[in-house]
């Protein structure tokens, strides 16, 4: 096993990132205006995680992914507007003290994160079926004809970061090993939250 890396971390709830997707964020508190400059100093890498409970301090769920700073502006008065690009999911080994008032992590790169296997025909089109009625569930003008055109991986990925799920559907969305497992749980995470009394937007999700 190699040796563990560590990297600043941003932890953030309802926040995934992929392997070869992107995430736009706007960084505004202090410490995180810290981070985004000392990561620029170093590798330009910060690690995306998702707290598993609420507050200042919280615990983390042990899996996250690696952003790469591909967009980086920053503003007048300090904030910064970026864009990352993911490039491989980690596992949190430990998180030590040192002293910046960012987290940081002990990481791991367990998980096979090449580009994947197209999927077969009849899951793509279920995944597409299923966006279509989430989509038209919630209310959302889509360009489906472009999301027609994006390849498998963009489109499941694209669903899991921006769909409405709360943060454990998002977390078993981040962790499932495959593309094909992911493609299948956002179909039945769709299908459920868009059956789920209230709808939608309900907010329920499996459990």
């Amino acid at each position: 096993m190699s040796k563990p890396v560590r990297l600043p971390i941003f932890p953030l709830a309802g926040a995934i990132l992929f392997p070869r997707a992107q995430l736009p964020l706007h960084i505004f508190e202090e410490r995180y205006r810290e981070m985004i400059r000392d990561a620029l100093a170093g590798k330009a890498q910060i690690g995306m995680i998702q707290p598993s409970e609420p507050g200042d301090h919280p615990s983390l769920y042990r899996v996250g992914c690696i952003g790469e700073l591909v967009g980086v502006e920053e503003l007048e008065d300090g904030r910064f507007n970026v864009v990352l690009q993911g490039s491989d999911r980690f596992r949190l080994i430990a998180e030590p003290d040192v002293g910046t008032p960012y987290r940081q992590a002990d990481i791991e790169l367990p998980f096979d994160d090449g580009d994947p296997s197209p999927l077969a025909l009849a899951v793509r089109s279920d995944v597409e079926r299923e966006a279509r009625r989430f989509g038209d569930a919630l209310g959302l003008a889509v360009d489906w004809d472009a999301v027609g055109r994006l390849d498998d991986e963009m489109l499941v990925n694209a669903i899991a970061q921006v769909a409405p799920f709360d943060v454990g559907a998002k977390q078993a969305l981040l962790e499932e090993p495959t593309l094909v497992g992911r493609a299948e749980l956002v179909v039945q995470l769709m299908q459920f939250q868009r059956l789920a009394p209230g709808g939608a937007d309900s907010g329920q999700t499996l459990q």
